[in-house]
């Protein structure tokens, strides 16, 4: 039979009884901080934490693990998703700084940053856009084009090794409420 464990937060009993699952949960820092809250204030449900603050801590976390593999094929942190945007964007490979800001969803003073520094590298060009005499246009050069390729196979396999602890069905169903976590956000 399989091992059932139970986790409480106020108001909601979460069951898991996959052995794998199981085994592999363990109390984090999370646990405590809405354990801390339910002393507190236990008037209000806290268990948002168990979601948003895991969310934001295994973000910080994976990024550490991401910016080795970048480093070890040349690249500074954050100049990679910059590349691998325009790289995916398909040929020409140019995006106007608001396109390249939304696919990368980065912050326009952080994209203005890393655009600098990458095209001080040789890794894009900034050209006029023919149609807009106002625009630029983010170009990838032979060099980005070159350092993205070379990169992609090692970043793939790190982040396969990284969401390793959950099976393909897990991976699958994580991906699926993460969107639509994502698209369910209230507007700004």
């Amino acid at each position: 039979m399989d091992s059932i464990l139970v986790h409480y937060f106020p108001g909601r009993n979460f069951l898991a009884s996959d052995n794998r699952y199981a085994s592999a949960v363990d109390r984090d820092g999370v646990d405590a901080i809405i354990e801390q809250w339910s002393r507190e204030r236990p008037d209000l449900d806290s268990s948002p934490i168990g979601i948003v603050g895991r969310v934001s801590r295994l973000a910080r976390e994976l990024e550490l693990r991401l910016e080795p593999v970048y480093r070890a094929h040349g690249l500074e942190g954050g100049w990679y998703d910059v590349l691998a945007t325009l790289r995916r964007s398909g040929p020409p490979y140019r995006l106007r700084p608001t396109e390249l800001t939304e696919s990368a969803m980065l912050t326009s003073s952080g994209t203005t940053k890393r655009l600098d520094r990458l095209e001080a590298a040789g890794l894009i060009a900034r050209t006029p856009d023919p149609s807009d005499r106002r625009g630029t246009l983010i170009t990838l050069t032979d060099a980005g084009h070159a350092a993205v390729d070379r990169t992609i196979a090692a970043h793939l396999r790190n982040e396969r090794e990284l969401i390793a602890a959950l099976d393909e069905r897990e991976q699958a169903q994580l991906a699926g409420l993460l969107r639509k976590l994502q698209l369910g956000l209230p507007p700004l």
